[in-house]
C-alpha cells in the first residue's frame, strides 16, 4: 500500500481525487495483482454475507450454544415498534442490527470478522440500516467497506485489532473507526473528515478490556457491539458537522497501542479478569464447566 497512516490516506486521496473506498480498491487491485473488477465482486460478496447475517439475527433462533445470549436483536425491534426508542428509529435499527450479526456470530452462523469475530457487527449494522435509511444502492455501499477496509488497514498495521492483544478497545474500537470514517464518506463528507471520525470513535473506547464471561464471545462481547454501532453514528455525524479530533487520529491509533501494550494480561481475553471475574461471571463459568 501507498500508505502507511491516516494523514496519508487522506493525502493521496485528495491528491488523487478519489474517495477513500476507491482509493483502496485501486490499491488493493495492485498489491494483490488482481482486476479491480474482481476485488470489487469479492467485496461485495461480503457485504452480501453481511446483510444475509442482518436478516438471519433477526429472524431465526440465534441462541447460542451455551445458551446465555440470543434474540436480543429481535427484542430490541418489537420494542421500537411498540413504541418510540429513546434513541430514534435511526440509531435502534442500527443498534438492532449489530446485536443481530453478533448473535448469529455467537450461535455459530456465518459473519464476516470486520476486522474480528468479536466486533464484526459494528460494521453491518452501522451499514445496512444506513442503506435502507437513505437507498444507496449496494455498489455504494461496497466502495464505503473499501473504505473501512483502508481504515482497518492503518490500525492494524500501527497497533492492534486483536482482543488477546491490546483488550476490546484493539476489537471493538478498531470497528468503531472503521465505521464511523466509511460512514462519513458514504454520507459525502471528505477524506480529512472520514479520518477525524476514526479519531473521534476511537478516543472514546480507549483503555476498553477485553474479558468475556467464560472465555465466549457473547457476554459482554454482543451488546459492545450494539453500543459501537451507535458511537460509529455518533462520530460521523460530528465530523460531518466540522468536529475534529484535536488529538490527530494516527496518534490516537498509537495511544491505543500505548494502553494496549500496558494493560494487564488478565484484561486482555483471557476471561482472567473484569466482567468474567466477578461472582456472576464466575457463577456462570462453573456452570459451563458442568455441560
Amino acid at each position: 500500500m501507498n500508505f502507511r497512516n491516516l494523514e496519508q490516506l487522506a493525502s493521496l486521496s485528495t491528491e488523487k481525487g478519489l474517495t477513500i473506498g476507491r482509493l483502496m480498491l485501486e490499491e488493493q487491485s495492485l498489491e494483490s495483482g488482481r482486476t479491480p473488477e474482481e476485488e470489487f465482486a469479492t467485496m461485495a460478496e461480503y457485504y452480501r454475507i453481511m446483510k444475509e447475517a442482518v436478516e438471519r439475527g433477526l429472524t431465526e433462533d440465534t441462541t447460542s450454544r451455551s445458551g446465555l445470549t440470543g434474540r436480543d436483536a429481535q427484542r430490541v425491534m418489537a420494542f421500537g415498534e411498540g413504541q418510540e426508542l429513546n434513541l430514534g428509529q435511526a440509531a435502534g435499527e442500527a443498534m438492532a442490527y449489530a446485536l443481530a450479526v453478533s448473535e448469529i456470530n455467537a450461535s455459530m452462523g456465518r459473519i464476516i470478522a470486520t476486522p474480528t469475530a468479536g466486533s464484526a457487527g459494528i460494521i453491518p449494522g452501522v451499514f445496512v440500516s444506513i442503506q435502507k435509511r437513505f437507498g444507496f444502492d449496494d455498489e455504494h455501499m461496497v466502495y464505503g467497506l473499501f473504505a473501512a477496509g483502508a481504515i482497518g488497514y492503518v490500525i492494524a498495521n500501527n497497533s492492534f485489532v486483536s482482543g488477546a492483544e491490546g483488550g476490546c478497545q484493539a476489537e471493538v474500537g478498531s470497528a468503531i473507526g472503521m465505521a464511523a470514517g466509511a460512514l462519513t464518506e458514504l454520507r459525502g463528507g471528505t477524506p480529512a473528515q472520514a479520518v477525524h471520525a476514526v479519531g473521534l470513535g476511537l478516543k472514546n473506547t480507549l483503555g476498553l478490556i477485553c474479558d468475556p464471561v467464560g472465555g465466549l464471545v457473547e457476554i459482554p462481547c454482543i451488546v459492545r457491539n450494539g453500543f459501537g454501532a451507535v458511537t460509529a453514528l455518533a462520530a460521523a455525524d460530528m465530523a460531518l458537522a466540522g468536529v475534529r479530533s484535536v488529538i490527530p487520529s494516527d496518534e490516537v491509533i498509537q495511544v491505543m497501542l500505548e494502553v494496549g501494550s500496558s494493560m494487564p494480561e488478565k484484561h486482555r481475553e483471557t476471561a482472567g479478569g473484569g466482567l468474567a471475574q466477578t461472582p456472576t461471571g464466575k457463577a456462570i463459568m462453573s456452570s459451563l464447566r458442568k455441560k
